[in-house]
Formats: structure tokens, C-alpha cells, sequence
């Protein structure tokens, strides 16, 4: 059964978890302030029902609530799940990111971290200080998605109930119109092309008449060419 301990004008609670695989007995803590008003007769009884929720989350799995984002990242959210269930591609990307990620947030403890600290680190980003230039919305996206799936995994593991990326919003400017080939432009483009390797005229033909992806045709293999029926297949992308 949880315990209480009256410190000052707060309360800590202790609940016992069991033991963990070394034999050492979980106890996590909390610590609950009664809002400015409550009689004692209502802080003790809110206290004491503090003290089950508390309990009955530990007992669900939340008894890891108190590790913090660097450390839940680097040594679970990579070890057990980024290798099984992300590209390589995006764990490289999201390995770019942590530097920045961890100074702002890393020391923060997940159940405490909140959509103002997430937000705050965004406006940096976006704002760029003495040692970093501003970055672009998408770039900063990239770093919400990257913080996003910790917490979703969190969630998954039980370690916290919500995300608070979702409360997190990147405001979209308008895109700017992209500067594309016209038509006869691109055509003397390819036709420029006939004296270079076939390779090359294979990508940019169908990057222009396909419309792939740089690293859809980067993947691209010869067997994923069918000349009979003249349809090309993407297999995979790097």
C-alpha cells in the first residue's frame, strides 16, 4: 500500500512496486500539493485517493514515469524500437537531431515535459540563436515528428498517458512556387542527354516523364525493368 509523508505544504507518496530483475524493491514517489483553500477534511481525503491512482499506475506500469527523455530515448526508444519498426534512412535522420533535442529537452523528465516546453524548443529552432541558424518549418517538423514518436513509444511502454507533441502546432506559411522545365525545355534537356552514359539518361527520363523520387531511382535495379510490357517496378528506395 502507498504511503503518505506531510512535507511542508506538500505531500510525497511512496508506492511499492514489487522488485525489479536485480532484486531491488521499486519504490516511486510523488509529490501532490493541495490547491489554496481545500479544508482538511478535503486534502486528506484527496490525498488518500492521490495515493491509490498513484499506487494503481505504478501497479499498470507507469512505476518508470520518472526517467527522463535523454535517457528513455538512448536507451529504449533505439535499442528496443527504432532498429525493428524504422527505416535506417529515418533512424539516421532522427540521430542528427538529438544533440539539439537533448539540450533542450533531454533533462526533463517525460510525465513533466508539456506542450509549452516542446513549443518553446520549436520557436528556437525556427528563431536560430548565436550558435545555429534559423532553420526551415519543415526542419522543425522534422524534430517535432523525431520527439513525437519517443513520447508515442512512451505511451506504448506505459512510461506516460499522453503526448504532448499533439498539442503542438507549426504554423504553415504558403510554399513558394518551384521554378520547373517547361516542356521544351526538358525535352532539350534529354536530348542533351544522348551522348552521356545510359544510366544517366535512365534516371532524368524518368525523374521528368515519371515523376520518381531521387531515392526511389537511386534503388532503382535493372530487373526492375520490364521491357516487354515496358513497366518499371520500385522495389525499394535508399
Amino acid at each position: 500500500m502507498a504511503t503518505i509523508e506531510k512535507r511542508g505544504k506538500s505531500y510525497r507518496i511512496t508506492a511499492s512496486c514489487g522488485y525489479d530483475v536485480d532484486g531491488t524493491q521499486e519504490r516511486p514517489r510523488m509529490t501532490w500539493r493541495p490547491s489554496p483553500g481545500m479544508t482538511d477534511r478535503q486534502i486528506e481525503k484527496e490525498v488518500n485517493r492521490q495515493a491509490v491512482l498513484f499506487e494503481e499506475e505504478c501497479k499498470q506500469g507507469f512505476s518508470e514515469r520518472n526517467v527522463k527523455f535523454q535517457d528513455f530515448a538512448q536507451k529504449q526508444y533505439f535499442v528496443d524500437y527504432a532498429p525493428e519498426n524504422l527505416r535506417e534512412t529515418t533512424i539516421q535522420g532522427y540521430n542528427c537531431l538529438e544533440a539539439r533535442t537533448y539540450k533542450a529537452l533531454g533533462h526533463l523528465k517525460m510525465d513533466k515535459i508539456t506542450p509549452t516546453h516542446i513549443q518553446r524548443f520549436i520557436r528556437s529552432l525556427l528563431k536560430g540563436d548565436k550558435d545555429h541558424k534559423p532553420l526551415s518549418k519543415k526542419s522543425a517538423k522534422n524534430y517535432l515528428s523525431f520527439i513525437s514518436s519517443v513520447f508515442e513509444y512512451g505511451i506504448q511502454m506505459r512510461v506516460l498517458k499522453e503526448n504532448p507533441c499533439h498539442a503542438v502546432k507549426i504554423k504553415v506559411g504558403e510554399r513558394p512556387e518551384h521554378d520547373c522545365y517547361t516542356i521544351e525545355e526538358a525535352q532539350h534537356f534529354i536530348d542533351l542527354l544522348r551522348s552521356e552514359p545510359l544510366r544517366y539518361q535512365a534516371f532524368f527520363a524518368l525523374a521528368i516523364y515519371g515523376g520518381y523520387r531521387r531515392g526511389e531511382l537511386c534503388g532503382l535495379e535493372w530487373k526492375g525493368i520490364d521491357f516487354d510490357t515496358c513497366v518499371v517496378s520500385i522495389r525499394r528506395a535508399s
